[in-house]
């Protein structure tokens, strides 16, 4: 297994380099395969790891990991890693039942620039979105003095919303209604004026404006109402490309995308509230985010009640939203990192933090930076010479380097104990098992009872919206005999007396659905068990029973 780093992020032809020595040092457990390719032409890698010595990938329960969908997110590739080398070192047995599907890096092109020498941050993707012109106005974010940094400028302004932090000079405060004072500062960010008329500041368009995650089917909106959503659900490739993929693996029962910043587990429905999904689905959301939490301290929340860029904006089309209510399983937003809890913020509400906190909190973050960022954090203002606006200031909080992504000295203890969680939420699927063989001669012919049993927690279906949905069958029964070819079977087969060639059964409970307390109200009934039945002539035999996505147990017979 050749070593992860977790002291870098990797561009794109490193990553991919690596990716293909693990599946050379790992074979029999890791396939790397292109899915697609992103909007550039660079492949969008997929990394299929599980024991192929217990059976092909696609005949185990799986489960789908990706991350750098947002293109500035690099850590979010670092987390799939993670999962990589758990799997492959201490958590590998879990390999002989699963199937792990991994995407490290779903937006190569964003994070190729992300990762440049000279950064340029965008939200996705590199392509033009909506229109391929570029804005001959407004604030350009960059490094204006060629210090490596694109900070903050402070800049004097008689009305001005900001003064000098009183409990901390360093650090500046917004005005309180109707207070007067003597100096005021405008902020913005680090940059030049395109075709500045002295008078008249905004920020300059990015004309690369794709959001690839508000461009999946589910409840997918127009830009007007929801920017940055594309051309149409699936316009993009990297986004057709994922679609795709999973459609194409049924086998998938759960799933996690990787993105940052805010220390936070969020689950769906984006766009209603928690009373218009199935209870079945809540309490199973719930019982799985509290192992969450447990694991990695991020608490988990709902995206409707709790994290809401705006109390009356809702966001769609986004991949958890998709995968819970179009595939009808149980899928994950995890931001990875939080500067706040780092400090010492425990008590905050996530993205209203940014909209309303305390100076002290302002001041213990501070103090954190000072202590553990080695001066990189938070910058001294200091005076500058803009070509533009004259004398300025710059400095502030370096927030490319403090917020959107851990740290690297933070990075591995960070993401650990999120590999960890999406290794145990995998464990906790449906999963097919052998339960009994029963064979009967009766006149000459064989009565023969193959009985299978769900050993996983959640049931076959995963989730209720899949069975209301339909997402997947039951649990499929069928028999051959061995040395027929399949088109045999179409055509009233004589060895067959009874019975049926296929048939297909029900969902089979797991044991995700049994109370706490049973004082005599319910019996834990074999719900969890499924049982196909045949008369068979004497020969040797094929048996099998089958799910979508809780595998397939096969078991070969000969009578007589």
């Amino acid at each position: 297994m050749p070593e992860i780093s977790f002291d870098r992020y990797y561009r794109y032809d490193e990553l991919t380099e690596l990716l293909h020595l693990i599946e050379a040092e790992n074979p029999g457990f890791v396939t790397v395969s292109s899915i697609g390719k992103s909007f550039e032409g660079r492949d969008i890698w997929l990394v299929t790891i599980t024991n192929a010595e217990t059976g092909a990938p696609q005949d185990k329960p799986a489960f789908w990991a990706d991350g750098n969908i947002h293109a500035s997110e690099v850590s979010a590739s670092s987390a799939v890693l993670k999962i990589i080398e758990k799997l492959l070192g201490d958590q590998k047995a879990i390999l002989d039942e699963r199937t792990f599907y991994l995407v490290p890096r779903v937006s190569p092109d964003g994070a190729e620039w992300a990762l440049a020498d000279v950064p340029k941050i965008v939200r996705s993707g590199t392509k033009a979105y909506p229109y391929d012109e570029d804005d001959y106005y407004g604030l350009e974010r960059q490094d204006i003095d060629g210090d490596g940094r694109v900070l903050n400028m402070r800049v004097p302004d008689p009305n001005g919303a900001w003064v000098i932090n009183e409990q901390e000079p360093r650090l500046l405060r917004r005005r309180e209604p109707g207070e007067k004072a003597e100096k005021t500062y405008r902020v913005l960010a680090e940059g030049k004026f395109h075709n500045f008329d002295g008078l008249k500041m905004r920020t300059n368009r990015v004309k690369q404006a794709l959001d690839f995650n508000r461009n999946f089917p589910s409840a997918w909106r127009q830009e007007h109402d929801q920017v940055g959503a594309g051309q149409y659900a699936t316009s993009e490739p990297e986004i057709r490309a994922l679609v795709q993929a999973i459609f194409d693996r049924p086998n998938i029962c759960g799933a996690i995308c990787f993105h940052t910043y805010s220390g936070v587990l969020l689950r769906p429905p984006s766009r209603m509230a928690d009373t218009d999904i199935p209870a079945e689905d809540l309490w199973s959301y719930q019982k799985l985010g509290a192992k969450g939490k447990e694991l990695t301290g991020y608490p988990d929340i709902s995206n409707y009640h709790e994290f809401r860029y705006h109390p009356k904006e809702i966001i769609t089309g986004t991949f958890d939203d998709w995968m819970y209510e179009h595939r009808g399983v149980h899928a994950w937003t995890v931001e990875i990192w939080s500067p706040q809890r780092q400090a010492g913020i425990t008590d905050y509400k996530y993205i209203d933090w940014f909209r309303e906190h305390s100076i002290e909190q302002d001041i213990q973050l501070l103090k954190w930076a000072d202590e553990q960022l080695d001066g990189r954090g938070y910058i001294d203002w200091y005076p500058f010479e803009h070509p533009q606006l004259g004398p300025v200031e710059l400095g502030g909080w370096d927030a490319h380097y403090a917020f959107r992504n851990p740290p690297l000295k933070f990075l591995e203890d960070e993401i650990s104990p999120l590999a960890d969680w999406a290794i145990w939420h995998a464990s906790t699927g449906p999963r097919l098992t052998f339960r009994d063989l029963v064979i009967t001669e009766v006149g000459g012919s064989y009565r023969v009872r193959l009985a299978v049993q769900n050993a996983g927690w959640l049931p076959t279906n995963v989730t209720e919206i899949a069975s209301r949905r339909k997402h997947c069958r039951g649990v499929i029964g069928e028999v051959k005999r061995v040395g027929d070819d399949d088109r045999d079977s179409t055509f009233e087969p004589e060895w067959l007396v009874s019975g049926l060639l296929r048939s297909i059964g029900q969902q089979l409970k797991g044991y995700s659905h049994i109370a706490a307390g049973g004082w005599g109200w319910s019996s834990d009934v074999t719900d969890d068990v499924a049982v196909f039945e045949w008369m068979l002539k004497p020969g040797t035999y094929e048996l099998s029973a089958r799910h979508d996505r809780a595998g397939a147990v096969v078991r070969t017979v000969t009578l007589g």
